[in-house]
């Protein structure tokens, strides 16, 4: 373990050092303290600061000069979004009406790049436009003391009285309103963040600790690797880590996910190499790249001049890193954090600016069960022999987060005789094998569940859950009932945009199952993921009466599919094609294709093509020579 020299500043730094240092602000707090410090406000700024925005909160009552001081000036000057949290007296307080009368001056003149998002916290608009009397007798009390400054805080209150905003009831959540601030701000700032979806147990030491190792606040280049098994959260970390941190790097953050499965085929690489450059440089950065050596050389460029926060996720060897932050001079200030269940990968040759090695603790006992007491019953604590079970079960479990939640949810509202068969089967399962744990959750589901399952691990990881529930829809898989049944057992997890999302060792777990049916003769398996090994099936002149789904990736000159090998694949449902054509007269073709994904089709030679079951048609772009001829034969009923 390499140990670094660290900066005593922490992400939500505090103002008098952030005024010191002349940073800026990317929110500003407008509060009375008796109303809000220790409630509301307090709720809101440490949820913007974990998920990585610049605030600074000054309590009005706590400033030693009632004047607006250099700090304050600075602050709201250089802030872009302001929230002012109107409460029963803010308007008493005389400095909060100074902000606020600064604030939006401020506003008025940034044309539009700065905003106010006021919440109304047991206030309504019309206490605030001094229409009532809760405000106005308040206010009418400052006329005496301040009479050349009432004016501009009148102005100023009437025109944020109008901004819609968020009205805060006394007996409404709070928690839920300081989330959809949160989500708003992020919006505004267009924040780079990772999708979360886990109630995060047992990591805030790990993540303070980490922070400080990378110390964004420090201008030289810091690559960690953090690593440790499959399943004790990894992933999870570098997410929250990732969140905390990338509006330090305006907007050149890219977080790499799957970097192992992504590299099973050289087209996915480049893909992922792409990626890699696009979100640091943006649209256009890679259109006219085709080959590996071409991106790398760009990426190089790229590290060299700008300052990133980049994360490679689930990378396995040496070359994943070489080939995506190779041995490039990284820009001063970039941060590189790298995850693996592998710590050799992690000692690559660099030039300078070496990968510092960070273990990933496992979950101690009494954060284990707390766990999964979450998941098994809904986070109350259990008495008598469901206690004493609960304790046997997670002590099998090693402290893997992703175990016990999966074995949790499996139990939750299982009897005690269920309860004694599941210890005595994970007794049975040999030390530390994750997978054999998982396994168990998998063979509980029905084999409608379990086709989800499959063809989530194998494709439709990262895909949006409609598409895929018209699929499964007219599958006869009862995609409803078996989303909500792999969603409540943390089988899957469906993120706020609507994207499925699986664990890397769910995924592993899935490609497993669809090799065992069969190790030696792959024209057998119901699914190849793998573009190579797809493209050699479909060119065997056998009949492939097992494979449901293919995904078929070429770079470089287009992939063509006879009517002769499509004959063959009579049970295909699922096909992902890149690059590729298809050729002949399909008039004795009979299709049960589903779902088509065609990326960059380009020269249709096909006749008689009738997808009579196709319901989702995915054309990522279209560049046929003869356009209409293929939209003449190609039949859908939903097309995306």
């Amino acid at each position: 373990m390499h140990f670094l020299p660290m900066a005593n500043s922490e992400v939500g730094m505090s103002n008098d050092a952030a005024g010191a240092s002349g940073g800026s602000y990317q929110v500003f707090l407008s509060f009375r303290g008796s109303d809000t410090r220790y409630g509301f406000t307090d709720f809101l700024y440490h949820d913007l600061v974990d998920a990585g925005v610049h605030v600074f909160k000054e309590d009005d009552e706590l400033r030693i000069d009632k004047a607006i001081g250099e700090n304050l000036l600075h602050a709201i000057n250089n802030s872009i979004l302001y929230i002012p949290i109107f409460s029963r007296t803010y308007v008493s307080s005389r400095q909060c009406l100074r902000d606020l009368a600064l604030i939006v001056d401020n506003v008025s003149k940034s044309k539009d790049k700065k905003s106010i998002l006021p919440i109304f916290l047991d206030v309504e608009p019309e206490d605030v436009k001094l229409r009532t009397p809760l405000y106005s007798n308040a206010f009418e009390k400052h006329k005496e003391d301040f009479p050349k400054e009432v004016e501009a805080w009148r102005k100023a209150l009437a025109e944020v009285g109008e901004i819609k905003g968020w009205n805060v009831k006394k007996d409404q959540s709070q928690v839920a309103i300081v989330k959809l601030v949160v989500e708003k701000v992020l919006e505004k700032l267009e924040i780079k963040r990772k999708s979360m979806t886990e109630h995060l147990v047992g990591l805030d030491d790990q993540v303070k600790h980490l922070t400080k190792l990378l110390d964004v606040d420090h201008c030289d280049v810091r690559l960690i690797g953090i690593y440790g098994k499959g399943g004790i959260g990894k992933t999870t970390l570098a997410k929250v880590i990732f969140n905390k941190l990338s509006s330090h790097f305006e907007k050149c953050c890219s977080f790499l996910e799957h970097v192992r499965e992504s590299w099973l085929t050289k087209e996915g690489m480049v893909q992922l190499q792409r990626k890699l450059l696009f979100d640091i440089v943006g649209f256009g950065s890679t259109e006219h790249l085709l080959d590996s050596e071409q991106v790398m050389r760009r990426i190089g460029d790229t590290l060299s001049t700008k300052k990133v926060l980049v994360v490679l996720d689930d990378v396995d060897k040496k070359e994943h890193i070489n080939k995506l932050i190779g041995g490039y001079s990284l820009h001063l200030g970039s941060r590189i954090i790298i995850t693996t269940r592998n710590k050799i990968v992690l000692n690559v040759e660099r030039p300078k600016d070496e990968i510092l090695h960070y273990e990933m603790l496992k979950m101690d006992d009494v954060l284990a069960l707390r766990l999964f007491c979450q998941h098994a019953f809904g986070g109350e604590f259990p008495s008598g022999i469901y206690h004493e079970l609960s304790s046997k079960i997670v002590s099998i479990m090693e402290g893997l987060p992703l175990a016990i939640e999966v074995i949790g949810s499996l139990l939750n509202g299982k009897d005690k005789a269920f309860w004694k068969e599941m210890l005595v089967r994970l007794k049975e399962v040999p030390e530390e094998d994750i997978m054999e744990m998982l396994m168990i959750s998998y063979d509980n589901l029905d084999r409608h569940q379990q086709h989800i399952f499959l063809d989530v691990a194998c494709f439709l990881f990262n895909e949006n859950k409609t598409d895929a529930i018209y699929m499964w829809a007219d599958c006869r898989f009862y995609p409803i009932r078996g989303l909500k049944v792999l969603t409540d057992r943390c089988l899957i997890k469906i993120l706020g945009n609507d994207k499925i999302w699986m664990h890397d060792q769910l995924i592993d777990m899935g490609r497993h199952i669809i090799h065992q049916e069969s190790p030696f003769n792959l024209e057998k398996c119901s699914r190849l993921w793998i573009a190579q090994e797809a493209l050699e099936i479909i060119r065997t002149k056998k009949r492939k009466d097992k494979v449901q789904a293919l995904k078929i990736f070429k770079c470089g000159d287009s992939i063509e599919i006879t009517n002769e090998e499509f004959e063959r694949l009579q049970k295909l449902r699922f096909l992902q094609l890149h690059r590729g054509t298809f050729v002949g007269d399909f008039s004795k073709c009979h299709s049960n294709l589903r779902w088509f994904s065609w990326h960059s089709p380009r020269d249709f030679r096909a006749n008689n093509m009738y997808l009579d079951h196709l319901v989702v048609c995915k054309f990522d772009t279209i560049d046929f020579n003869n356009d209409s001829k293929a939209w003449d034969l190609i039949k859908v009923n939903y097309m995306f």
